[in-house]
């Protein structure tokens, strides 16, 4: 139960009066029994009284065990301070009401005030107390079609209960999805539901939005949808290649068949049961996607398998370029060269044959050799020949007179003894 400030003097109004008409010592409670919500925080209101020649000097909140007064949240030192999440938010005249923040279900139990004044012998212990009980919000979950999985199109309706309301939805409550603040009210109509719907569900109550309750988790089951076929690498290859089609499909629970159709014409053939596909062949290709909740098609993709040259990139097709270059101005250069040498080669060679040609006479050994002692049998072999011109120029004349003195032939010869073998017939 929460007691807003404001409303605090006016609830503990009647409880100084009576304090005030009698002279007994006394700490009165307001709730002997109050709940308060998991996350909220709470007020025990409560009043005291005392003789008006005393003093009051140390006050004190502790929780009853076995009729016992243990622990010590607040203590005349720390008046209106906060010690952890308890605050006195009393005085020290006749208010000793106890704040506690955040509440936690350890911090249920029985609370009782007891106060000491400047006479040591009016200790008060007060009675019983007032008993604190935590707990939790709670969200009903009501369906029209029962307890079956929540699918597209169904109805829900979710209701955040506070067990301390004792039934009677008087509280003010938040609603979240996936932490963002949806709704206000007690009750949340989910109609028409749809893949927008899923998520995470939470109330709260209005003034307090740390008092979360547990979390509803709505899941809506669909059929497949967003159905496709994806070519890797492209639905047009070079004969050789390799090309894979894959289904891809959106559904809850996930899909659970994929069937493969080729169209031929106007008939449509089954052709295989995986996600993924290699067709062997061209053609005009589909997929189906199917769970519990229904199936749904692809579009067509046609695959297109055609003949190819081999093809290089950019940096082959370069350097092959430049290769090719290299190679030819190569080859024009040795042209060139060869060339140039064969010309030479051959003008000089010209030059020689036209001035000697006429002054060459070779010399026959044979007839050498039968103008001197050649034995029977023998024949003459050239060992050696040389041939000498005289390159200076003459006239004619000179020519005429000394045509035998401008050439000079030298040959050498041995002779050769007949094989021993052969033996001439008589």
């Amino acid at each position: 139960m929460h007691v807003e400030p404001r409303n605090l003097m006016w609830t503990l109004m009647p409880l100084f009066l009576a304090g005030a008409l009698c002279s007994q010592w006394k700490v009165v409670y307001q709730q002997q029994h109050i709940c308060a919500v998991r996350g909220s925080s709470v007020v025990i209101l409560c009043s005291f009284y005392y003789a008006d020649e005393l003093r009051g000097k140390r006050f004190m909140w502790g929780i009853v065990k076995s009729n016992l007064l243990s622990g010590r949240f607040i203590s005349g030192r720390n008046l209106g301070k906060f010690s952890s999440r308890f605050q006195y938010i009393g005085d020290k005249h006749h208010n000793c009401s106890l704040k506690i923040h955040q509440v936690e279900h350890n911090d249920a139990g029985k609370y009782a005030f007891t106060f000491i004044t400047n006479s040591k012998e009016s200790k008060w212990p007060g009675p019983s107390g007032s008993t604190l009980k935590v707990v939790d919000l709670n969200i009903l979950v009501t369906k029209p079609d029962g307890n079956r999985r929540t699918k597209e199109g169904d109805s829900v309706n979710l209701t955040c209960l506070n067990s301390c309301d004792g039934g009677n939805l008087s509280s003010a409550f938040t609603w979240f999805k996936n932490g963002e603040l949806i709704n206000e009210g007690p009750i949340l109509y989910l109609s028409n539901m749809s893949i927008a719907t899923s998520g995470s569900y939470t109330c709260s109550l209005e003034a307090h939005t740390g008092t979360a309750s547990g979390v509803v988790n709505i899941d809506v089951e669909y059929g497949p949808k967003n159905t496709s076929v994806s070519a890797r690498p492209l639905t047009e290859v070079c004969a050789g290649s390799n090309i894979t089609l894959v289904c891809s499909s959106r559904a809850n629970p996930p899909v659970k068949i994929y069937t493969w159709f080729k169209r031929n014409n106007d008939d449509i053939m089954d052709v295989e049961h995986q996600p993924v596909f290699l067709p062997g062949a061209g053609g005009q290709y589909f997929c189906s996607a199917t769970n519990k909740h229904g199936s749904q098609n692809s579009s067509v993709v046609t695959v297109t398998i055609k003949p190819c040259w081999i093809t290089f990139t950019r940096d082959a097709l370069i350097i092959a370029a430049f290769a090719l270059l290299l190679i030819g101005t190569t080859v024009i250069t040795i042209k060139r060269l060869h060339k140039k040498r064969t010309w030479t080669t051959n003008t000089d060679c010209e030059e020689e044959d036209t001035e000697d040609a006429d002054y060459v006479n070779w010399l026959n050994c044979d007839s050498q050799s039968q103008e001197g002692n050649q034995r029977e049998g023998e024949t003459a072999e050239v060992i050696y020949t040389a041939v000498y011109f005289n390159k200076k120029r003459k006239s004619n004349m000179e020519q005429q007179m000394d045509d035998h003195n401008d050439v000079i032939y030298i040959a050498v010869c041995r002779n050769q003894l007949p094989n021993p073998s052969y033996v001439e017939p008589p």
